[in-house]
């Protein structure tokens, strides 16, 4: 058996690896909505439990998780209003 040489096809892969880490990376810096999204979903997993356990276990684990989804919705709508309301010539 032949042994098979992979190098060229290690190199293609690799920059084709980092030219799609440059491109999402360059995305990312543009495009600061999915950032956001992903902080608050994260966030999120810290606040539900706590929403859950203050409780009692009278709210199951999916509406613990809902209501904290919706105290992080109302608190980042309170923030853009507030910065709306004074800040108008931004928006």
């Amino acid at each position: 058996m032949k042994p098979i040489h992979l190098q060229p096809y290690r190199s293609q892969a690799v920059a084709q690896l980092l030219e799609g880490v440059s491109e999402l990376w360059s995305e990312w810096r543009r495009q600061k909505l999915p950032l956001y999204l992903f902080l608050g979903l994260c966030f999120n997993l810290i606040l539900a439990p706590a929403v859950f356990a203050a409780t009692g276990g009278d709210l199951s684990r999916t509406q613990s998780y809902w209501l904290g989804a919706l105290v992080l919705v109302t608190i980042a709508l309170v923030i853009y209003l507030f910065f709306v309301m004074f800040v108008p010539e931004k928006f």
